[in-house]
């Protein structure tokens, strides 16, 4: 799989070293990138990270503006401007930058957050309280949808036809 998935907190070494989770490894190994991408997250205190998929995606949404706009200006700063492409030893570990833990809140702990295309780097209780937050949104939007009557395909059982006595919200 070529996708950043599920979720692994690791400590900090006494060094301040923090081993990437083995399967981010494997993928950043697949995606060809030396190192680590990493950004400070733009609307969160995360950071995002990752290879060549990312840099990939950063400079397809760029590329979409004006070259000569504020907003893609003020983008690439946000994004390549404070970037840090990290050196990954042959064990795996990183050393996050004083400038990425402050902007993450990161102490001694980090959670590695699977996100597909990339990761983000949390600190433990804040990607806790953050994951709270995108379940209750996702309940939310579940509400709103509300539930649909499911249409048969052609050739499949009636019995997967929502019941006629289904709630609707």
């Amino acid at each position: 799989m070529n996708r950043f998935v599920s979720n692994f907190t690791n400590r900090l070494d006494a060094k301040g070293r923090v081993s990437i989770p083995a399967p981010f490894r494997s993928v950043l190994t697949r995606d060809g990138f030396e190192g680590l991408y990493v950004h400070p997250t733009l609307d969160a205190p995360a950071l995002d990270a990752g290879g060549n998929a990312l840099l990939g995606e950063i400079d397809a949404f760029l590329s979409s503006l004006s070259p000569y706009s504020d907003e893609r200006d003020q983008l690439s700063t946000a994004l390549f401007g404070t970037s840090e492409i990290l050196k990954v030893d042959t064990e795996g570990r990183v050393i996050l930058t004083e400038s990425v833990k402050a902007h993450a809140g990161i102490a001694d702990a980090v959670t590695f957050v699977g996100l597909g295309h990339k990761f983000q780097i949390w600190e433990p209780e804040r990607f806790r309280a953050h994951l709270e937050e995108a379940r209750a949104k996702v309940r939310e939007m579940k509400r709103n949808i509300g539930t649909a009557t499911l249409k048969v395909p052609a050739g499949a059982s009636p019995s997967a036809e929502a019941s006629p006595g289904a709630r609707e919200r």
